[in-house]
């Protein structure tokens, strides 16, 4: 059973993981696998947060996709649908199974983190690396609105970031698997999220992650197409997420769920938190 972290900042949490890699116990395998796994992880999550960024900058106008149409569509329908479908399977327990089946026997179970973080970053890196421009743009933003728009898309990043960081920054990076692994520990999860942001909604990283998709200095169909999409997404598959973390927490998640709003603050939450 994996072990869960109560009363420790996400910081104290993390600087704690990344100081124990500095005192490993005997195992040159052990750590050999670990170090390989995390360097891939962190890798590919930086090349995939870096396509994210830019890709929606430019509103995917900007892209190494070059399927001829019509195929594009099919092809582009298979880039945003895949994310979605895929990483609501690995949240399942039939999806813990396949995890299992990326990583040597013996290290599968430490390391799921660390291996579904990679394949959640493969995916947004071939989403958004690999779509095919329509080569249609309705907007875009010059002088003081390009400024402006930056600006508020930079800090909707910042914000998704504080969302990840308040959720367990070890866990969202997939550090906690690769790190535990080389320690030769289990894994030490946190508890259930209610500080940060989770004061303010249940779900601030699907939030976060959607404002990232309206908050663009170029518009385009292609934009538009993923924002509709992926923005669904962001809105009904933590439902099912929160179903299982009512299975687990009881009425500790009732009692959150029942102060705390889904998506959307309350003015009286600002208030308080003020």
């Amino acid at each position: 059973m994996s072990m869960r972290s109560h009363n420790t900042t996400p910081l104290h949490r993390l600087l704690s993981l990344a100081l124990g890699l500095l005192t490993l116990s005997p195992g040159r395998q052990r750590i050999g696998i670990a170090f390989a796994y995390g360097v891939a992880c962190h890798l590919i999550f930086t090349l995939a947060v870096g396509a994210m960024i830019t890709a929606m900058f430019f509103g995917m106008s900007e892209s190494l996709g070059r399927v001829p149409y019509p195929w594009a569509y099919l092809a582009n329908a298979i880039l945003v649908l895949q994310f979605p479908l895929m990483h609501s399977l690995l949240l399942s327990a039939r999806g813990s199974q396949l995890l299992k089946l990326m990583a040597p026997r013996d290290y599968a179970r430490p390391l799921s983190t660390t291996t579904y973080a990679i394949v959640a970053s493969v995916q947004l890196l071939a989403l958004f690396a690999l779509w095919t421009p329509s080569g249609v743009v309705w907007w875009r933003a010059e002088g003081v609105p390009l400024y402006a728009i930056t600006a508020l898309y930079a800090s909707v990043w910042l914000l998704l970031i504080k969302a990840s960081y308040d959720a367990g920054a070890e866990v969202q990076s997939g550090a906690l698997g690769w790190m535990s692994l080389a320690q030769d520990k289990k894994p030490v999860f946190p508890d259930m999220p209610t500080a940060g942001l989770f004061r303010l909604i249940r779900q601030p990283i699907y939030v976060s992650f959607a404002l990232t998709l309206w908050t663009v200095p170029v518009w385009t169909p292609d934009q538009l197409a993923l924002a509709v999409t992926l923005t669904a997404y962001c809105l009904l598959a933590p439902r099912l997420k929160e179903a299982s973390i009512q299975k687990r927490y009881g009425e500790r998640f009732d009692a959150y769920n029942s102060q705390v709003p889904y998506a959307l603050p309350r003015l009286k939450s600002f208030e308080r938190h003020e």
